[in-house]
C-alpha cells in the first residue's frame, strides 16, 4: 500500500513538472516571437537619403523610390563605398557583391578578396553579373544614378544611400540610420555616432587657430577649388575651418583654380585631395604642386599644405569609419 501511495505521489510530481516545463517553453516561444517582431519590424519600408539627384551637367534628373523589404536582406550588393564602410563598421553580414574594379580605400581592402564578387566599377555596373548574384537589395549613390532603372529590373529593392553635396553631414547620418534600421544595428550605430561629438569638438578647436583655409583637388597636374557650397564644404561648415573665399563656383569636381589664384588668396592652410591617386593614376602631386608660385604662399612657408588621402576623400566618404579617418588625418597633420 505504501509503495502504491509513493508511486502516486511521484506520478503527480512528474505531471506538475511537465506542466511547468510546458509553460516555460511556451513563454520562451512567445518572448522569441515578440523579440523577432520588435527587432525585425518587417515588412519594412525604407526611404532613400534623397528623393532625386541631377547629373553632373544638370541635364538629367533621377528620382529614387522608397523600397519595401519583406525580410532582412541576406544577399547584399553595395556600390557606395561610404555605405560599405558603414555596413563593415556595424558588422553586417551577407555582402556578396562590391564595386571592386574601382580603387577601394585601404581600410576596405578585405573586400578585394574572392569572397566578394565584383559588380563592376563605381560608374559602370556589370548588370549581368549582378543579376547572377540574385541580390535581395542593391545600395547605390550618385555615380550609379544613370543605371537606376536597369538595376531595378534585377530587384525592385534598389536604394539610394549617398551623401549629398548641399547637405553632406545630415545625409551621411541618414545613411547610417538606414543601415541601423534595416540590419537591426541601432545600438552599434549610436555608439559610433557618439564618438563624432568629441572628434568634431576637437577639430573645431583646432580650426579656430587659423584665419583662412582652402580645400583643393589635384588632378593630373591641375587644381580645382571648393567653397562652402560644394562636395567638400563640410571642411568649413562642420569642421569649422574658415574659407579663404566664397567666390568659387559650385561643381562636383570644383572650380578651376590656378596656382596664381592660390598665391593671391594666400590661405594659411591648403588642403589638397589627390584625385589622380584615387582613380588609380600615377600621381606627381608634391612635385607638381610645390612649384615656385606655391612656395611663396603662407601655407607652404609654414608647412601647412595638407595632402589628403585620395581614395578616402574622393571615393569613400560618407561612412562611419571613413568620416572619422578624415578628421583624424587633419588632426594628425595640423596639431
Amino acid at each position: 500500500m505504501r509503495k502504491f501511495k509513493f508511486s502516486m505521489i511521484l506520478l503527480a510530481m512528474l505531471l506538475v513538472l511537465a506542466a511547468c516545463s510546458s509553460e516555460d517553453q511556451s513563454s520562451k516561444n512567445n518572448n522569441n516571437s515578440e523579440s523577432t517582431e520588435s527587432n525585425g519590424a518587417f515588412p519594412m519600408t525604407v526611404s532613400p537619403t534623397v528623393s532625386e539627384t541631377n547629373s553632373s551637367d544638370g541635364g538629367e534628373t533621377t528620382q529614387f523610390d522608397d523600397i519595401t523589404l519583406e525580410k532582412m536582406p541576406e544577399r547584399i550588393v553595395v556600390f557606395d563605398y561610404g555605405f560599405l564602410d558603414t555596413l563593415d563598421a556595424l558588422g553586417v553580414e551577407g555582402i556578396v557583391g562590391v564595386a571592386k574594379d574601382s580603387t577601394l580605400p585601404d581600410h576596405l581592402e578585405k573586400y578585394n578578396s574572392d569572397e566578394y564578387a565584383s559588380v563592376g566599377t563605381l560608374k559602370e555596373p556589370l548588370l549581368e553579373d549582378i543579376a547572377a548574384l540574385e541580390p535581395d537589395v542593391i545600395f547605390i549613390s550618385g555615380r550609379q544614378a544613370t543605371f537606376y532603372d536597369q538595376l531595378k529590373e534585377i530587384t525592385p529593392n534598389v536604394l539610394f544611400v549617398g551623401a549629398t553635396e548641399d547637405d553632406y553631414w545630415n545625409t551621411f547620418l541618414k545613411s547610417v540610420d538606414i543601415a541601423a534600421q534595416i540590419f537591426d544595428k541601432q545600438e552599434e550605430a549610436d555608439k559610433y555616432v557618439a564618438k563624432f561629438d568629441e572628434a568634431l569638438e576637437e577639430i573645431n578647436e583646432l580650426a579656430g587657430n587659423f584665419d583662412t583655409s582652402l580645400v583643393t583637388m589635384y588632378n593630373e597636374g591641375k587644381l580645382s577649388g571648393f567653397a562652402t557650397n560644394s562636395r567638400f564644404g563640410y571642411v568649413y561648415d562642420v569642421y569649422g575651418f574658415t574659407p579663404v573665399t566664397e567666390d568659387i563656383e559650385a561643381s562636383s569636381h570644383g572650380s578651376n583654380f590656378g596656382f596664381e589664384a592660390i598665391l593671391e588668396f594666400d590661405p594659411e592652410v591648403l588642403f589638397v585631395i589627390d584625385r589622380t591617386a584615387a582613380v588609380g593614376g600615377d600621381s606627381n602631386i608634391e612635385k607638381d604642386l610645390e612649384n615656385e608660385i606655391i612656395q611663396k604662399t603662407t601655407a607652404y612657408k609654414n608647412n601647412r599644405i595638407v595632402y589628403l588621402d585620395g581614395p578616402l576623400w574622393y571615393l569613400a566618404g560618407g561612412g562611419l569609419q571613413s568620416e572619422m579617418k578624415k578628421i583624424d588625418e587633419i588632426l594628425a597633420e595640423l596639431k
